[in-house]
């Protein structure tokens, strides 16, 4: 036992060393000479980049094919899922598939207060617990949901994207019943704009009960102004940081969103006769003309009148098609699709497109993938953590499905990536330098062992379907001989061929610096 401790010891810092010196591209760099077509590259290059992660069927799509219909198929994806049967056989029996969050929600919400009046100690606490473990259930069916399509979906580029806006206009699942909005706001707030334009997806997410509970505009109404949602909208969701607006556009924008909340009773409010017309009821959201402060503002410089629900929508024209806002929102996806430091000329064609298109999202995307940045780009880009469990699971697995993502959201606890686990609302970072330290190292090398060595849970069912299905991962597939083995340095080649087992040769493949990079 101690020399199996003093060979995994050794194993551990030969693998952190290599990783933490790994600051170049691990994958060879296109000619800049060749400026005939920008997806002339190597496909497990671009597969890593614009996938969560390459794998053998994917690999075998792309040389049916041919890579330009194959991207532009990522591109405009289909409406429909696409997914396998057996995928979507899980994703329909969850809750969240199966019940509308409107009733959902005010069931739970009259458990919730039903509880608070039971009398006896006991049985309160109880009450209260099944409550919270009601809401902790469809959070992870959400989490459950999220990754099942990350893994198997065809339309891998839309769910990157939708992990990406789901990230860039946060909400923090822990707080109040965001467990049991959390899968809703996905579904229909983020995902359905994802590759379209800026302006639908950030008026999808101003009205979702996710956004205005965490951001607590629920609370914002005349006479007691919270800035939160106004501050985070303009610093986080649009102009950015440092964009040449003032805290008098933080305080107009506030009183703009004043009234604009959330209902979770079954009773609309007693509005005054004279607004009565202005009130609006969409399933949870709610606009309530009594708390909102009809006076005229001026935001961004220009006036807007006080008229109700509709100088939001006036307003929100003006953040999505700011220049300032296009500037912010194209470095933030170059930086999550490209590099941390992207290429200044590049930012400035994605830029204008973006503004040119208002605000197409594929379109903005096209020209990034167009250029010859992006190209030199490939193989250079740092994993975070939910894409290096994603692509270790699709390597290793390719299209058998899995039955059980517990382990995959543990694995994301540990590494410090829950999903819907950000506390703050602005998103987890996507850079290299966050996700690098020794601890997070470490966990990876554990990460790549479970995944290496056996199932690790993931073909053991619940309840329902105890028994664990024979599966065992297969990383020394055809994809690996035809195109991974290429890119690894020699030093990694010297690391593989040391592995006494297939186990362990999977375990140090996964936890190779190469496959650390997209």
């Amino acid at each position: 036992m101690a020399a199996i401790a003093i060979r995994y010891a050794f194993m551990v810092a030969t693998i952190f060393f290599i990783a933490a010196c790994a600051t170049a591209p691990a994958l060879s760099a296109p000619d800049r000479r060749d400026e005939e077509s920008a997806l002339r590259v190597d496909p497990l290059s671009l597969i890593n980049r614009i996938t969560w992660g390459a794998n053998d069927s994917t690999a075998r799509v792309i040389a049916k094919e041919g890579m330009p219909r194959y991207l532009e198929q990522q591109l405009r994806p289909a409406p429909s899922d696409l997914l396998p049967q057996e995928v979507r056989a899980q994703i329909d029996l969850m809750t969240i598939s199966q019940r509308p969050i409107t009733p959902l929600i005010l069931e739970l919400e009259q458990r919730r207060k039903s509880s608070e009046s039971i009398g006896d100690v006991e049985e309160k606490k109880a009450a209260q617990k099944a409550y919270q473990e009601e809401l902790t259930r469809l959070g992870r069916e959400a989490s459950a949901r999220m990754l099942l399509r990350a893994l198997y979906s065809p339309q891998q580029l839309r769910e990157q994207m939708t992990w990406f806006w789901m990230n860039h206009f946060n909400v923090h699942q822990y707080k109040a019943n965001i467990r049991g909005l959390i899968g809703d706001y996905e579904e229909h707030a983020i995902r359905p704009n994802v590759l379209g334009r800026f302006r639908d997806l950030l008026a999808g997410t101003v009205r979702h009960p996710a956004m205005l509970r965490y951001l607590d505009n629920e609370q914002n109404a005349v006479g007691h102004i919270n800035e939160n949602y106004a501050r985070e909208l303009m610093e986080l969701h649009t102009l950015g940081v440092g964009a040449e607006y003032t805290q008098r556009d933080v305080q107009e924008l506030a009183r703009i969103l004043t009234g604009f909340g959330v209902n979770m009773g079954s009773e609309a409010p007693n509005v005054r006769p004279a607004l009565r017309a202005q009130y609006v009821r969409d399933g949870l959201f709610e606009f309530n003309p009594n708390r909102h402060d009809y006076g005229e503002k001026l935001f961004l410089g220009q006036k807007i009148d006080g008229r109700g629900s509709a100088e939001l929508d006036e307003a929100l024209d003006r953040l999505a098609r700011h220049p300032a806002t296009a500037r912010f929102v194209c470095r933030k996806i170059a930086i999550f699709l490209l590099s941390d430091d992207p290429p200044a000329q590049l930012l400035e064609r994605m830029i204008g497109i973006f503004l040119s298109t208002d605000g197409d999202i594929a379109a903005t995307l096209r020209t990034m993938f167009a250029s010859q940045e992006f190209k030199q780009s490939l193989g250079g880009k740092f994993k975070d953590p939910l894409h290096y469990v994603v692509s270790a699971v699709r390597l290793a697995y390719d299209d058998k499905i899995i039955i059980n993502t517990g382990p995959i959201l543990n694995w994301l606890n540990r590494m410090g990536e829950p999903l819907y686990g950000r506390p703050t609302p602005d998103g987890y970072p996507l850079s290299r330098s966050e996700w690098t330290s020794a601890g997070q190292f470490a966990t990876r090398f554990e990460v790549a062992k479970a995944i290496g060595y056996s199932s690790a849970g993931l073909f053991k069912g619940d309840g329902l379907q105890p028994a664990e299905r024979a599966a065992f991962p297969q990383l020394a597939n055809a994809l690996y001989y035809e195109s991974f083995q290429k890119h690894l340095s020699d030093q990694t080649r010297r690391t593989l061929d040391q592995a006494t087992s297939s186990q362990e040769w999977n375990m140090l493949l996964l936890a190779s610096p190469e496959f650390m990079n997209r």
